[in-house]
């Protein structure tokens, strides 16, 4: 599952500090979302290169169909809020996984 168009999927590899920081936080948001190991499946490799200039640079992040390449925490809320709001409740959190 490279690309999930109404959900978010978490692109990462072991050893990846920047991919511990972001899931770490994601953990503790209560956000719903997909995490898939480019070492493990080599189509979700070849999505992140296809959005990273040919690179595979993780994490990249997919909202909602909307990719984004090493993105902070509050990019991830910024692109949750604007494409898929239904990921949150009524007053902006998180719903519940």
């Amino acid at each position: 599952m490279a690309e999930d168009r109404d959900g978010m999927v978490v692109h990462w590899r072991p050893g990846c500090p920047y991919c511990m920081k972001l899931r770490l936080r994601l953990r503790f948001s209560r956000l719903s979302y997909t995490e898939v190991n480019i070492w493990r499946d080599p189509d979700a490799a070849a999505f992140v290169r296809s959005v990273a200039d040919g690179n595979e640079t993780v994490p990249t992040v997919t909202v909602a169909g909307h990719s984004m390449v090493n993105p902070s925490m509050r990019q991830v809320m910024r692109a949750v809020q604007e494409h898929a709001p239904h990921l949150l409740d009524a007053d902006g959190t998180p719903k519940d996984r």
